[in-house]
């Protein structure tokens, strides 16, 4: 019966902490919407989205053989594993705004 005590077991509450190669292809996808000032709405889509963050990810395992053609990297396979933690859409909110708010920083004219 140990088996049951873990069968409906989900991730603790909060953002998702992702492993260093989840960290480096989160960021990069955080900064290019940032760089294209998408950052209201990127926001707008990922709360829009967040019950079905697991669905996407699973949709990006599917075409990882096509997307694995297109690039050599694999930070589509570490970003979509990201996407399967729970508190995953969590984090990302939070990295773009944290950028967004450093490339406004930048922005502002010495007074």
């Amino acid at each position: 019966m140990k088996w049951l005590k873990h069968a409906f077991a989900v991730d603790p509450p909060g953002p998702a902490e992702p492993t260093d190669e989840q960290r480096a292809a989160v960021d990069k996808i955080c900064r290019e919407i940032v760089r294209r000032h998408l950052t209201t709405p990127a926001l707008l889509f990922l709360e829009m989205s967040r019950p079905l963050n697991y669905i996407g990810s699973q949709t990006m395992h599917f075409f990882q053989p096509l997307i694995g053609v297109l690039t050599d990297s694999k930070g589509p396979e570490h970003f979509a594993l990201f996407l399967e933690k729970r508190g995953s859409i969590e984090y990302i909110c939070r990295r773009i705004e944290d950028l967004e708010a450093e490339a406004t920083e930048c922005e502002k004219p010495p007074q």
